[in-house]
């Protein structure tokens, strides 16, 4: 029954986020076969720094992992979302004394633009750059970007599938699973949940030129009689930046977050930026435009 219960689940905040027209009946036969499926990793896998330089790494053992698989589709840059990625390892290193690791592999397109997004960013730790696509071979990843992210046992069986830096609903499912070996109480206290309202529900930001940013700025009011705070943010692309209070919002306070828009591609954006509170759903801050 609980299998059941989180496959209905997954499927269904999936078909929300993943920006897809795709359907239950798709998405949940790839879910049932994915979910409690073992992940094979090369023999040998070679590890760099900043994509260049090779590193003494290998693949520990551990209570869990999260794969990260990135192949040449789409806007890499959108999928990397790499700060994103290094807050939330920075947050999972501190509840599990580092024990967790992040298993970055790359299938790039474009190696040298990879790498500049590695020295953009700052990003240090140690990825593999799959040249030629092992990672894929050995296991045969669905072609739906929601299911080349997943967070593995210690035996290197899928327990959650889905991009916790995309989505806040994934990633509550993720620190779900690690609160069964460690400490994510301050993920969220049922005993502290309380209510919020964001104001303008929409933002229309116009026309914009490629590569221009764009600020808007929205409020978030705490409506419940308990202190609000803003845990972490998702959004439904790269091209969007969040700046948010640190501190708790009191009862019937208002706190500015502020979005910068830099759209990458010509056409029209309907993004989602999702704030994750201690409310019982994450609010949401949507933003269209137009980019030429």
């Amino acid at each position: 029954m609980k299998r059941n219960t989180w496959l209905m689940l997954l499927t269904f905040i999936m078909f929300l986020s993943c920006g897809r027209q795709k359907g239950d009946n798709e998405l949940l036969p790839i879910v049932k076969e994915w979910y409690g499926k073992e992940v094979k990793f090369p023999d040998h896998p070679v590890f760099t720094l900043y994509g260049k330089d090779t590193v003494d790494y290998s693949i520990p053992q551990s209570p869990y992992k999260v794969l990260v698989y990135v192949d040449s589709s789409g806007c890499v840059d959108c999928k990397l979302q790499l700060q994103k990625w290094q807050e939330l390892i920075k947050y999972t290193n501190s509840i599990s004394d580092g024990e967790i690791p992040f298993l970055f592999f790359f299938f790039p397109k474009d190696y040298k633009e990879l790498c500049q997004f590695f020295k953009r960013d700052l990003f240090d730790l140690p990825v593999c750059i799959d040249f030629d696509g092992e990672l894929n071979k050995l296991n045969d990843f669905p072609p739906f970007p929601q299911f080349h992210t997943l967070l593995l046992d210690k035996d290197n069986k899928v327990l959650v599938i889905g991009n916790p830096v995309h989505s806040t609903e994934i990633r509550s499912l993720y620190f779900k699973q690690l609160s069964e070996t460690y400490d994510t109480a301050n993920e969220k206290d049922d005993k502290l949940i309380t209510t919020s309202e964001v104001s303008p529900i929409k933002a229309d930001l116009g026309t914009l030129k490629v590569g221009d940013s764009k600020k808007q700025l929205f409020e978030v009011k705490n409506t419940g009689d308990k202190p609000l705070v803003i845990i972490a943010t998702s959004s439904t692309c790269g091209c969007a930046s969040v700046e948010y209070p640190k501190q708790p919002i009191p009862p019937g306070g208002i706190a500015t977050v502020e979005v910068t828009m830099n759209p990458k591609d010509v056409g029209f954006f309907n993004e989602i930026i999702q704030l994750k509170c201690n409310t019982e759903y994450p609010a949401k801050l949507r933003i269209r435009g137009r980019a030429e």
